[in-house]
């Protein structure tokens, strides 16, 4: 039987539990993540958001094997810009951002801030690099370019295929600005 892993927000109002192991973990760093990233970071929030360097951890699982334990209405919805289709969702209670979801995507991207400090899983890869500003460069301590990007695209269509490619919806209602 696969491990299961309970998380929840700072206050415990919201929880989640995820099944099995992660699709991977990575260190996003693209100008979506980065600026949104540092705009929910400025909310009175209890975890981190970034990493030092600007990038955004995150552990992907696939939606079959996230489970919503309680608090769904405590979730509200950011959106960089009104037309941004990617929906990063904020547990209102304590500001714990929670993950972020692709509009018709078949995974969650869980922040890494979800886990208790020091717990979560390290990026194994780190994407969007590309999308530094002029002039910044990353340490070479985790894989990263257009072949690391590749083969983490691979991976999501092979956790696609394992869905038989469905993508579930999830229902939340509210929305919050940061």
């Amino acid at each position: 039987m696969a491990e299961t892993t309970q998380l929840s927000c700072l206050c415990g109002a919201f929880a989640l539990a995820v099944i099995g192991s992660p699709i991977i973990t990575t260190e996003c760093h693209c100008r979506s993540c980065r600026e949104s990233g540092a705009r929910l970071a400025a909310l009175p929030a209890s975890r981190p958001v970034l990493a030092p360097n600007g990038g955004t951890p995150f552990v992907l699982y696939r939606k079959d094997r996230v489970r919503f334990v309680r608090g769904m209405e405590q979730l509200a919805v950011f959106r960089r810009t009104p037309d941004t289709p990617t929906r990063r969702v904020v547990a209102r209670c304590c500001n714990t951002v929670a993950f972020l979801e692709f509009k018709g995507g078949h995974w969650l991207s869980l922040y890494a801030g979800l886990w208790p400090q020091g717990s979560a899983p390290l990026p194994a890869i780190r994407t969007m690099t590309s999308d530094l500003p002029a002039g910044e460069s990353l340490a070479g301590d985790i894989p990263a370019g257009k072949l690391v990007t590749a083969g983490f695209y691979a991976r999501l269509l092979g956790a696609w295929l394992a869905m038989g490619f469905k993508s579930p919806d999830i229902a939340i209602a509210n929305e919050i600005e940061a």
